[in-house]
């Protein structure tokens, strides 16, 4: 069998605020690129403004996919679950003879992506309820307990507050009666082998980064922020949405809640929702600093032209 030539796919990640989006969309008008979502919070079709997904104007000047096609109500996108919706973009791009340029600064979706995820089965959504629902009944201490009994390899990496990873374990034991750390031991299902990932991290200083969160997240509000962060607040009140679902963690919108509800002043809640922004932009790059595969660092120190902020 005659090998296939290499193909290349680009990878723009860095934290939140650095300018990946906009990076993309030039990127994009200049190879005829599909851009490809790997956030995950813009996966979901809920808060495009506080999530900063594409704007009308984004949409027009380049082909996007995997941006607001879940459910807000529906189960947490696990990073298998993109890794399949970004697998097949990436080949329906290819097909249409376009470059794939993967964007975001979800660190275990893109790892997940570049190297693969052990082959674990697709938990049912009962056993995920019935783990829910067995934690909320034991209390996290106890329940972490039963986790350890069952995967004490893992166990001894996690703590309680581990809340997802802690379910996780459970979950996986509870449907295929390994555990977790066990299947964690398979090679891999990595991407196909002539795929070459090009990565790009940004990583503008520090201060600058800061700055451009906390003016990024002014932008929003303006741009109607506030309004998102209201109506999720009522759908949430009325039932149309359930306590707690995964576009609930979108940055900033805890305080903004809180301010609607009347349990913070408004310039108490856009502060809080600022440092929220610089916090997870903080970790963000640490993460990707040690965890992702080594690549170009570009130090942006203004952000590229047209997109307020900088993007994404």
């Amino acid at each position: 069998m005659t090998p296939q030539m290499p193909t290349t796919v680009h990878v723009i990640a860095g934290p939140t605020g650095a300018g990946k989006s906009a990076l993309a969309l030039r990127m994009a008008s200049e190879v005829g690129g599909v851009i490809i979502n790997a956030d995950a919070l813009q996966i979901y079709a809920a808060l495009p403004v506080l999530t900063a997904q594409p704007t009308p104007e984004d949409l027009a000047a380049a082909p996007h996919a995997l941006y607001g096609v879940l459910d807000p109500a529906g189960p947490p996108c696990s990073a298998g679950h993109w890794r399949e919706m970004a697998l097949a973009s990436i080949a329906w791009a290819l097909a249409a003879g376009a470059v794939p340029i993967v964007v975001g600064g979800s660190g275990l979706y893109l790892k997940a992506l570049m190297e693969g995820l052990a082959p674990i089965p697709d938990i049912p959504e009962a056993v995920r309820a019935c783990a829910a629902a067995e934690r909320t009944r034991l209390g996290p201490e106890a329940f972490f307990a039963e986790v350890r009994r069952r995967d004490p390899t893992l166990a001894a990496r996690l703590h309680a507050g581990h809340k997802a990873r802690v379910l996780r374990a459970w979950e996986v034991h509870e449907a295929t009666g390994r555990p977790l750390s066990v299947w964690q031991t398979e090679p891999p299902e990595g991407p196909p082998p002539h795929w070459h990932f090009a990565v790009t991290v940004l990583a503008p200083p520090r201060p600058e980064l800061y700055a451009r969160c906390d003016a990024r997240l002014l932008v929003m509000l303006e741009a109607g922020g506030w309004a998102e962060a209201a109506r999720f607040e009522a759908d949430v009140a009325a039932g149309r949405l359930p306590e707690g679902p995964p576009s609930a963690r979108a940055l900033g919108l805890a305080p903004l809640r809180a301010h609607i509800r009347g349990e913070l002043g408004q310039p108490e809640a856009v502060a809080r929702a600022q440092a929220d922004t610089r916090h997870y932009a903080k970790r963000q790059g640490t993460w990707l600093r040690t965890q992702l595969r080594p690549g170009p660092r570009i130090a942006l120190k203004k952000p590229p032209p047209g997109t307020p902020g900088g993007g994404l």
